[in-house]
């Protein structure tokens, strides 16, 4: 099932728009169960539901009749997933690898990636993870989410990222930090893979995104956590002011309540330059989706702390202006069951209880979640620094001894 027509770009890539999330993982359910040689599935959630249950049976097929199959979990994101949930798969064939799993140490840093490629040659890309709040259409039912699927070159990246990950998945999430490089892999003229890990500096979905905001004239975001700060924050304020049109789309509804309140509490510096914010009103809004001009932004990446620095992500940039016009026309849709928030002037006041809200939930999403992150992995460096230095003095010593006390040669 195809949600439309197909967009192709100059660089060989054809894509399908599915403005859905019903549709989206009904596309991955078809693509598994057509599969032939491989399946690579990458879910940051998973859970035992009628919908995981669907997924498990097309993978445990798939296995049967000798497709290479590989799951990569997140061990957090699916803390209440029974470990023997793939058994079926696993005795046909398949393997199941649970990204970092839960250790003191390193626990923060997460696999939030949803990626799904089927035979190296399609895949799919978006914010929809294997539970049954992302099968709906976003306003009857389940929660407003979607992605696209993608043929062409770009494939190739993401089952070498994939790999890549599977190598990280049991706790070199300290080694990815600090030795990784952020990728800003090109697929081709118009498309464009940016490979996101941790790091608490600024990466290349904000470099990307400040590249192709300079001049931009028409922008709208729609954006399921929105916590932009320092550097990134005034690019985006600024951004807004020099365009034409700046809109933003943020949840009515969130799964995370303080994270809304956190949000709300930058609406009038957004309003202030320019920008016009609405919120989503009948579900949860999960969806990550940019437009600026004709580049399309899609993929698992938050405009917060966690995503930008903190956690693995994956998001597509693509010029095609076709595209564009697809997904700015899913934009205007949304608006229709959204409202636009009021406009607060910075010189009023909100009362007292509010203001406390918005800077305790300000102060943990953008600050303390990170200074925890940073903490933890600091002392595993320091850790991993320590017993390098002892290695190292180790060998030096066991040089010096045999240089004072030569050995006997060899008979």
């Amino acid at each position: 099932m195809m949600s439309d027509s197909p967009i192709a770009t100059s660089d060989g890539h054809v894509l399908h728009w599915h403005d859905t999330g019903a549709e989206f993982l009904a596309a991955e359910l078809e693509a598994i169960v057509r599969a032939r040689s491989s399946i690579r599935l990458e879910s940051y959630i998973f859970t035992a539901s009628p919908l995981g249950q669907r997924f498990r049976e097309a993978l445990t097929a798939a296995a049967r009749r000798g497709v290479k199959v590989t799951l990569l979990l997140d061990d957090v994101g699916c803390i209440g997933l029974p470990r023997g949930y793939f058994r079926e798969v696993t005795l046909a064939g398949g393997r199941v690898i649970w990204f970092n799993p839960m250790r003191w140490r390193l626990w923060t840093f997460r696999d939030h990636r949803k990626l799904l490629v089927v035979d190296e040659e399609r895949a799919f890309i978006g914010g929809c993870n294997v539970a049954p709040e992302y099968d709906g259409d976003g306003v009857a039912e389940g929660w407003r989410d979607g992605g696209i699927d993608i043929t062409g070159p770009a494939v190739k990246t993401l089952v070498e990222s994939f790999e890549s990950q599977v190598e990280k998945a049991g706790n070199e999430i300290w080694r990815a930090r600090k030795h990784g490089h952020n990728g800003w892999v090109n697929a081709g003229e118009d498309v464009a893979l940016l490979l996101m890990r941790p790091g608490l500096h600024q990466g290349i979905f904000q470099s990307a995104l400040k590249r192709d905001l300079q001049g931009a004239r028409d922008v709208a975001m729609t954006m399921a956590y929105f916590l932009p700060r320092g550097r990134f924050k005034h690019m985006l304020k600024r951004a807004a002011r020099q365009a034409r049109s700046f809109r933003l789309l943020l949840p009515g509804k969130s799964d995370i309540p303080m994270m809304r309140v956190a949000t709300r509490a930058l609406y009038s510096q957004f309003q202030s330059s320019g920008a016009e914010i609405h919120e989503y009103e009948p579900q949860v809004l999960h969806a990550k989706v940019i437009v600026v001009d004709d580049f399309v932004y899609v993929g698992s990446s938050n405009l917060d702390p966690r995503s930008l620095n903190i956690n693995f992500e994956v998001m597509l940039r693509i010029r095609s202006p076709e595209l564009a016009r697809k997904a700015r026309a899913t934009f205007e849709r949304d608006l229709r069951h959204s409202l636009p928030a009021a406009r607060l002037s910075w010189r009023k006041p909100l009362n007292w209880w509010v203001r406390l809200k918005q800077k305790a939930a300000h102060f943990f999403f953008a600050w303390l979640d990170l200074g925890v992150a940073q903490l933890l992995v600091q002392k595993v460096e320091r850790r991993a620094g320590r017993k390098a230095r002892k290695q190292h003095r180790r060998h030096a010593q066991e040089k010096h001894d045999c240089y004072a006390h030569p050995c006997p040669p060899a008979r």
